[in-house]
């Protein structure tokens, strides 16, 4: 075998692209568009940049998705990763076989996790998570006596993932158009997003507060419409992250907790994204002291290094599924993978010795919400928010009363794009900017980012004005 069959041929970008065109079917792309304009190609990063086929040289604003949050080029992390390949590649957990990575994440994830849980299941991803939730919320209640409670009750606009389960738990309208979705089982509520939904049916707006117990309402609304005995869980973003960083008022998850604990419902906390560091606490469940009965994790657990996920599952819930379950008819090929469980490990060994978490809660967090803050002052800009280091600006017509762009979507992929142009990755949604950069970022960096989110909204300003979209 010759020495290069282990390495990817070197080819021109033009050479990519065309290959890609010809074979790769990309994740949320149409593909004709794509074809089009030619793929963008990322052939390395370090630190807290991505470096194009061309050697151009990007700020990563969004973590890749959300995940890279120790940033590029670890060196321990590909290390471990290699040794564990070395020693141990693969090797399943079905028939009761258990390796030493998939044990010893485990029981860091007990450690730093909050006190109700003791039990983990893996999965390859956040999606796979989800629909390990969804099975096992209605085998509780199954080996309860109670399988009548199945209903699980979700949100307009969250993201629990893009399998069936994962997207039916989801509330994104273009997902649900596509294969038939919902499945049955799974209804939504409104969000806690006051920017755009803040207002009283008899006008005027609502303060934050008390628009924040009005959403979290909805859920006991809902609750009583469909009647408590067949409602089996809620589950919800701490923020809702893919749907445009929705960050809730302070009042709404406190009142959450008072109505799941009420009805006797399990609270389900997707912390996908939420977890790991990214609001200045271990997990969003914390930062807002809610207590959930499952936690769906993934993203963060591995740096993005290696495709990891898993569920959290509390104790009331594993002494139910342990105690007088039997088999959970469940699992995946790549469930507690070797080689993904050392990188997880490995992960949250730097985290701690690092003290990562807390310098975005002290330090690095505090300075990057401030500089956000100051885009707040400009002619597109109606509103700027943050949690740790996950933030949002609303690009509108009219800061004074509110008003949107008539076409949503259109400012927002136009801003992403002078963004790019800019050197930095800032993800659209709607017309919502969102980040969520490498929680080891430096002041200087941020510095930077904030100069090229800057520069971008001002270009941004010039277009808009031409195109008389103001």
């Amino acid at each position: 075998m010759s020495n290069d069959a282990h390495y990817i041929p070197a080819r021109s970008t033009e050479e990519w692209q065309s290959l890609d065109a010809a074979h790769y079917l990309h994740p949320f792309t149409d593909h004709a568009a794509l074809s089009r304009k030619g793929t963008r190609l990322i052939t390395r990063a370090a630190g807290v940049y991505l470096y194009e086929s061309g050697g151009r040289q990007i700020l990563d604003g969004m973590s890749g998705l959300w995940c890279v949050n120790l940033g590029y080029g670890r060196r321990e992390l590909a290390d471990t990763a290699y040794r564990q390949l070395l020693e141990l590649p693969y090797y399943n957990s079905f028939f009761q076989v258990a390796h030493p990575p998939a044990i010893e994440l485990a029981k860091l994830l007990v450690e730093v996790t909050p006190p109700q849980f003791n039990h983990v299941f893996f999965t390859g991803s956040g999606s796979e998570a989800n629909d390990t939730v969804v099975r096992a919320v209605r085998r509780y209640w199954d080996v309860l006596g109670q399988p009548e409670r199945n209903v699980i009750i979700s949100r307009h606009n969250a993201y629990h993932g893009s399998t069936v389960a994962g997207a039916s738990l989801g509330g994104m309208a273009p997902m649900h158009a596509q294969g038939g979705l919902p499945i049955p089982g799974i209804v939504h509520i409104r969000q806690p997003y006051w920017y755009t939904e803040g207002w009283s049916a008899e006008g005027g707006d609502l303060p934050p507060d008390e628009f924040g117990l009005v959403a979290a309402r909805a859920l006991e609304e809902k609750i009583l419409e469909i009647g408590p005995e067949k409602i089996a869980a809620f589950i919800g973003e701490p923020i809702q992250g893919a749907g445009g960083v929705i960050i809730p008022p302070a009042t709404y998850w406190p009142e959450i907790q008072r109505i799941v604990d009420k009805y006797g419902i399990l609270l389900i906390a997707d912390e996908v994204i939420c977890g790991f560091g990214r609001t200045g606490e271990w997990f969003g469940s914390t930062y807002y002291g809610i207590r959930p009965d499952f936690m769906s994790i993934a993203k963060g657990m591995s740096s993005g290094y290696q495709p990891i996920g898993g569920v959290m599952v509390g104790d009331r819930i594993a002494e139910v599924l342990i105690g007088k379950g039997g088999e959970f008819q469940h699992g995946f090929t790549y469930s507690g993978h070797p080689v993904a469980c050392a990188v997880g490990c490995a992960t949250i060994n730097i985290l701690r010795r690092e003290g990562v978490i807390e310098r975005v809660r002290d330090d690095v967090g505090p300075y990057l919400q401030r500089r956000w803050t100051e885009l707040s002052t400009h002619p597109l800009v109606g509103e700027t928010r943050m949690v740790g280091m996950i933030g949002a600006l609303e690009l509108v017509k009219d800061k004074a009363k509110r008003r949107l762009f008539a076409n949503p979507g259109d400012v927002g992929t136009l801003c992403r794009d002078i963004c790019i142009e800019q050197g930095l990755v800032m993800r659209a949604v709607r017309d919502t900017m969102i980040v969520a950069p490498p929680l080891v970022m430096k002041h200087s960096e941020i510095d930077e980012l904030m100069e090229r989110a800057r520069k971008a909204l001002d270009i941004m300003l010039d277009k808009v004005h031409k195109q008389g979209l103001l």
